[in-house]
């Protein structure tokens, strides 16, 4: 399986990106991602949440809202697909959502919200059978109601131009001229069978040991969702809607048009090649 996968992998790379025959040695191994992404800015702010609160306006904390330019509590998948949307590209649909974060008491958001959607996580045989994320499938990762860092290992904060501060699943010190940055890891194997669940997260699972488990066995791209905040300094100053920053968590409602998914998964994630945001080498 190893010495097919290889061919087929290998000739879909030389039809874009031909390699020379005889690599120069400092040249180093070559580096093969599978990715395509979505750069949606902040849309709105609302105190809903039409995952976990449906059809409840203001049962939520407040949240700031990507993509989709009318998601509110009582939002359908149709709602989505039929309304505007601010992501680049704009026929990425679907909404995105994360608790709002306040610094000294006053709301800031990201300057930038970037979706990554991405084949990693399990062996490459496996990525070469991702599966498109299926229209209407709604994701929940991070933990609202963590009570203390290890409540949340999935979440985790960091600085931009900051590398040696590290990461943190709560809010770090970010030196003067850096920017505070979230970065949120979405569970990408899928039931197979349901759009959600009661707890509106037992559809889905991460990997174990670099595949997915037989109770969730479809293996969907990953979303990697990446916030950066104009802001830095005295952590102690910020707080998230849902509270400290080991709180931080994401919701996803699923809108991309079947046939452009199906077509990013077939062109960019299975044979292990970065697109940009037009889904394209």
């Amino acid at each position: 399986m190893r010495r097919l996968l290889a061919v087929v992998v290998g000739a879909a790379l030389l039809l874009i990106n031909p390699i020379p025959a005889a690599a120069p040695a400092s040249a180093g191994p070559i580096v093969r991602v599978a990715e395509f992404l979505a750069d949606c800015p902040f849309s709105h702010r609302l105190p809903d949440d039409p995952i976990v609160f449906p059809n409840l306006p203001g049962a939520s904390h407040m949240h700031s809202f990507f993509g989709s330019t009318v998601t509110n509590a009582s939002s359908t998948v149709d709602d989505l697909m039929n309304a505007n949307s601010n992501c680049n590209p704009s026929i990425d649909k679907s909404s995105y959502w994360i608790p709002t974060l306040y610094v000294d008491n006053m709301s800031v958001e990201p300057t930038t919200g970037v979706f990554y959607y991405l084949g990693e996580g399990v062996r490459d045989d496996l990525i070469a059978q991702t599966q498109p994320l299926p229209v209407g499938l709604r994701i929940v990762a991070g933990n609202a109601k963590a009570t203390g860092p290890s409540d949340n290992t999935i979440s985790r904060w960091s600085c931009l131009h900051a590398g040696h501060v590290g990461s943190s699943p709560d809010f770090v010190t970010c030196p003067a001229g850096t920017m505070l940055e979230s970065y949120l890891d979405f569970p990408h194997c899928w039931d197979g069978r349901n759009l959600d669940s009661p707890d509106h997260k037992s559809h889905m699972s991460y990997p174990v040991n670099n595949a997915c488990p037989s109770t969730h066995p479809v293996v969907v791209p990953k979303l990697r969702q990446v916030m950066r905040y104009p802001v830095s300094g005295d952590p102690s100053r910020f707080r998230l809607a849902s509270g400290r920053g080991y709180t931080m968590h994401g919701d996803f409602f699923n809108a991309w048009p079947a046939a452009e998914m199906a077509r990013r998964v077939n062109d960019c994630i299975r044979p292990i090649i970065k697109c940009g945001t037009d889904g394209r080498p």
